[in-house]
């Protein structure tokens, strides 16, 4: 029956429309099984931790994920758009290089615990940071396997791979804060499920380093592992980095309700529109570059924003009366600050877009400009909100950075991919 569908689909819409629903039905299905858990979590810790306590884990969990934004360095994608016959020789530098650069990043993190505990007096949170340095060597050791599956089109092990990984994640949260409503409570599960990531990872692609075939320079890793890592730097600062002023500007306990609002409203889909990317960049990359490309690219275009421009409204619409039904009456205060939260979607996926086109193109010094470009409107907004009106002024500011930043970007990228001028041709395409 299923297969059936499939077969339907791809008639109607054409194989590359159906290969996106199929990745995207994967990991919406898998985010489904893991938002359910999930959701009972963020319950147990509305109705567990105060706002303050939330916001020590918060700043810890903020922090790691700032730094590691250090990892993305474009390694992985690399693999994906490595030629067949480079490929063995483009996994053994890439696992050589990516071993040695984690490393590093332990030595990193840990000076930055001693940071924030020495300089600024938060040693909880700087005990939190050190014991997440120990998360890097399970990265280090699945990271080839993880986009070795990526390249094959595995979108469906993938998605197991996050669901299984973020559930066990939820279980041990709810677990822990149940029996010890501590920060630590929060944070430990990251650690703890790490090592399901690294089995699950290694089993979707089977690989071993080939020392036949030899490395690819080094001088060739750098060059495209440098803008990749500003691109994703950007990204992750403006994601992250909304934490570090929320807190510099209105303390810890409107962090508490900033942190829950943000996974409340965006957490959804936030990481569906990261499932999308991973769905679409190796689709570009497979497609030959030109014509067949941005034909490629259109039909993305179209089927996500079919999807998601409707989910964010209808969450935007709904966040009024499922917050307080949802996470208790004591909680209802948000759900204005949740529902303006919602509509960092779009721009979420304008942005996605873009950099999956600039990636797929080779373009990865354009992909940093334009997320330096949004993270700077993103974080400038929301500093302003924060000085001149508070949080909710702060969330506007954020979402009006975030849009006119991926508009902008979307309008020098996105459109003249999609050549609108043969609007006529894109319809036939669509159609037949």
């Amino acid at each position: 029956m299923l297969s059936s569908l499939i077969r339907q689909a791809e008639h109607r819409v054409g194989p590359h429309l159906a290969q996106l629903a199929r990745g995207l039905c994967s990991y919406g299905s898998a985010e489904l099984a893991a938002r359910a858990v999930r959701l009972l979590t963020t319950v147990v810790i509305a109705r567990r931790l105060a706002p303050d306590i939330v916001g020590e884990a918060a700043l810890a969990l903020t922090v790691f994920e700032l730094v590691r934004v250090l990892e993305r360095i474009g390694t992985g994608q690399q693999i994906v758009r490595a030629r067949p016959d480079e490929l063995a020789a483009t996994c053994n530098s890439v696992r050589r290089f990516y071993i040695g650069w984690t490393s590093l990043l332990m030595i990193v993190q840990l000076l930055v615990a001693a940071v924030l505990g020495l300089v600024f007096g938060r040693p909880v949170a700087a005990e939190m940071l050190a014991a997440l340095t120990l998360v890097y060597p399970f990265m280090a050791g699945g990271h080839v396997q993880f986009f070795l599956a990526m390249r094959a089109g595995g979108a469906a092990r993938l998605a197991r791979i996050g669901a299984s990984q973020s559930i066990a994640d939820q279980i041990l949260t709810a677990a822990l804060l149940i029996a010890w409503p501590s920060p630590w409570s929060v944070v430990l599960p990251k650690l703890l499920t790490a090592p399901i990531w690294l089995v699950l990872a290694r089993r979707a692609a089977p690989w071993q380093p080939d020392r036949a075939a030899g490395t690819i320079p080094a001088a060739t890793v750098l060059r495209f592992a440098g803008p990749v890592m500003r691109a994703d730097g950007m990204t992750a600062l403006r994601t992250q980095g909304d934490n570090l002023i929320i807190a510099a500007t209105l303390g810890t306990s409107a962090l508490g309700t900033y942190y829950f609002a943000f996974n409340a409203g965006v957490g959804i889909i936030s990481s569906l529109v990261s499932a999308l990317g991973m769905v679409a960049f190796p689709m570009l990359c497979s497609a030959k570059a030109g014509a067949a490309r941005m034909a490629v690219f259109r039909r993305i275009v179209i089927g996500g924003g079919a999807v998601f421009v409707p989910v964010v409204a209808l969450q935007a619409l709904a966040a009024p009366f499922y917050v307080p039904l949802v996470f208790g009456a004591h909680w209802a205060f948000a759900s204005p600050l949740i529902a303006t939260m919602c509509l960092a979607g779009v721009p979420l996926l304008l942005s996605q877009l873009t950099g999956c086109w600039l990636r797929a193109e080779g373009r990865v010094g354009t992909d940093a400009l334009t997320s330096t470009l949004t993270c700077a409107l993103a974080l400038g907004g929301l500093w302003l909100g924060a000085t001149l009106g508070g949080l909710t002024l702060a969330v506007i500011g954020l979402i009006a950075g975030q849009t006119l930043g991926a508009l902008f970007s979307a309008a020098r990228v996105v459109l003249p991919a999609l050549d609108i001028r043969k609007f006529s041709i894109l319809r036939s395409e669509f159609c037949s």
